[in-house]
């Protein structure tokens, strides 16, 4: 009998897009432990990311010299990302870790929805059921935790802005490196915050931080961010917006196991989050059999 030693690219890149998303699922417990607001959370998370990255760069001797239209485009993408960002971690400071990460499932539907606007992809009947499902989950929740409406809705737009990034950076990456792009994103996000920082005042304010809070931002600016985000956008060399948009709807599974052992967030819950949680995790899981049991009967009609 042989055995299988090497990883296809495809089986590697859906390896490393699974531990990205459990990196990820980690950054909700670092927004709730961060004691600072979000706007400032989110400007020092990419202050330390940009540098990292930019460190990087230099040291591997990686050529990241871009042309004026490409720049521009780069950093249009990273107000989105600064967006998604300040949208995540509000929803966390103003309802809880699990009810934002269910909320950031809905990034599926919206990939479903805006890829195929932007690729000319043929819409595809089943990814469009499978975002209602977890759609009906949402809603689910937003019935039974009625106190967190706030947060659910800035959750469900900062999906919607991940969503679109993220469809950005799958065309992206097949011209530019992932390092490259992670990098004049996060510093164009760093940017248009500071921006709006300047202009707003916010500045005026003390940015000092405790011993705590910039140890966790260390975390999350460079583990979490720069390698995540490089990491994340790598993979979409192999993988569509959509499979990637699929996985990262695990988020919420490591994110809410996370927060009850930090938190003890699961006691917060009513039976009817849990309904809705089961009802979109179940899709997530339940979508790559489907695909692939359809895939099999359409060829099996071509070929009687």
């Amino acid at each position: 009998m042989k055995f299988k030693t090497a990883l296809s690219p495809l089986e590697k890149n859906l390896l490393i897009l699974h531990g990205t998303v459990f990196i990820w699922g980690f950054t909700g417990i670092l927004g709730a432990l961060i004691s600072v607001s979000a706007f400032y959370l989110v400007w020092y998370r990419l202050l330390i990311a940009s540098l990292s990255l930019l460190l990087y760069l230099v040291f591997a001797k990686v050529k990241f010299k871009v042309d004026w239209k490409t720049f521009l485009q780069l950093a249009c993408t990273g107000a989105l990302v600064g967006m998604h960002w300040l949208l995540f971690f509000q929803s966390i400071k103003i309802s809880t870790v699990s009810v934002t990460l269910v909320c950031l499932s809905s990034i599926t539907l919206f990939t479903a929805v805006f890829e195929p606007l932007v690729t000319n992809k043929k819409i595809s009947r089943l990814e469009i059921l499978a975002g209602l499902m977890i759609i009906c989950g949402i809603v689910l929740i937003f019935k039974f935790e009625s106190q967190y409406t706030k947060g659910i809705i800035l959750g469900l737009i900062s999906a919607a802005t991940a969503s679109i990034f993220s469809i950005i950076n799958a065309q992206l990456v097949k011209q530019k490196p992932a390092p490259v792009i992670a990098f004049y994103e996060l510093t164009g996000a760093f940017f248009w915050l500071s921006v709006y920082l300047f202009f707003m005042g916010g500045f005026k304010t003390s940015l000092r931080l405790s011993s705590n809070d910039f140890a966790y931002l260390l975390l999350l600016g460079t583990v979490c961010t720069s390698v995540a985000y490089v990491a994340g956008v790598s993979v979409m060399r192999q993988l569509s917006a959509f499979r990637v948009a699929l996985v990262t709807n695990l988020e919420p599974v490591y994110g809410i196991i996370m927060a009850f052992i930090f938190f003890g967030d699961l006691k917060k819950m009513t039976p009817g989050f849990w309904i809705g949680a089961i009802l979109i995790l179940s899709t997530i899981f339940l979508f790559p059999v489907a695909q692939q049991k359809l895939a099999n009967y359409r060829l099996k009609k071509q070929n009687t």
